[in-house]
């Protein structure tokens, strides 16, 4: 097998063309192929860069054989570059599958840092960054989508998703439904290009601020929302017990009983009663 037989994970700019690192130049440059998500896309930044390499297409949709072929090159001793349309590959994009088929395979991955949109917004963001989970984008069905919510509303970590800009306003309001208007929450738009947008508010003034202003509906999207600190907020056994009881007994006798049994004030109960009726 030739030295050469090396796949390369090299981070492209999000935005920004001068973001591009020059060791990221160089690979490419010099690789025999390189593997993009969208070659029209990656084409302006070839150009820019006077990088005449040939470009095949690797994405969401390329199946087995399309990657059996990249390693079967890789095999016969050929060079490959994998990128994605912006930032760094096989974050929120398919190109675990081809890693993994290459070290499988006994090849040499080699990773060449650069952009992210997640590590950008989350460096400006404000928010505990000691401990961070990424989510990824969230369904597009309502249902879905706050299910998912549901399952990481106590996490404790600072949470990070990505979101199209049409579905942003309604995943907004999704997280102000189920997490809360008063949880603390970074809208990250447009990261490193002119019409750069970064906004820290509460959900509930985040939403209005979105609805009220069209323009910041548009480009790519990173949402950041500040983890679960309990304060004021009922845990998932306080709200199973309301739950409970509140199916037999009145709001006000369910908030009561649910107070003595579970430690937690009873007008914090019968709040969250309040809100369970009115989106019912």
């Amino acid at each position: 097998m030739s030295e050469q037989a090396v796949l390369y994970v090299v981070a492209t700019p999000i935005g920004n063309l001068g973001d591009m690192v020059p060791r990221a130049v160089e690979v490419l440059q010099s690789v025999d192929l390189i593997a993009a998500e969208d070659t029209r896309h990656s084409k302006r930044l070839m150009q820019h860069f006077d990088i005449t390499t040939t470009m095949v297409a690797y994405h969401d949709h390329s199946g087995s054989a399309a990657v059996a072929g990249l390693i079967g090159k890789m095999l016969a001793g050929k060079s490959l570059a994998l990128i994605s349309d912006a930032g760094t590959p096989l974050v929120s994009d398919p190109g675990y599958r081809l890693v993994d088929a290459a070290l499988t395979a006994g090849l040499k991955v080699v990773p060449i840092p650069g952009a992210s949109a997640a590590v950008a917004a989350l460096s400006a963001a404000g928010l505990p960054s000691d401990r961070f989970i990424f989510e990824g984008f969230l369904a597009a069905k309502q249902q879905a989508r706050i299910k998912q919510l549901q399952s990481v509303r106590e996490e404790a970590r600072t949470l990070i998703f990505y979101e199209a800009p049409h579905r942003l306003l309604a995943c907004l309001e999704d997280m102000k439904s189920v997490l809360g208007a008063d949880r603390p929450v970074v809208l990250a738009r447009e990261l490193t290009k002119a019409f750069e947008t970064i906004r820290r508010a509460a959900l509930g003034e985040l939403v209005d601020w979105v609805a009220a202003d069209s323009n910041q509906q548009r480009g790519e999207c990173v949402l950041l929302v500040s983890g679960y600190s309990g304060g004021g907020e009922l845990d998932i056994e306080a709200r199973r017990v309301f739950e409970l009881l509140n199916d037999e007994l009145s709001l006000k006798q369910a908030a009561s009983l649910a107070a003595k049994i579970t430690g937690v004030k009873k007008n914090l109960l019968y709040q969250y009663g309040l809100e369970q009726k009115g989106r019912d």
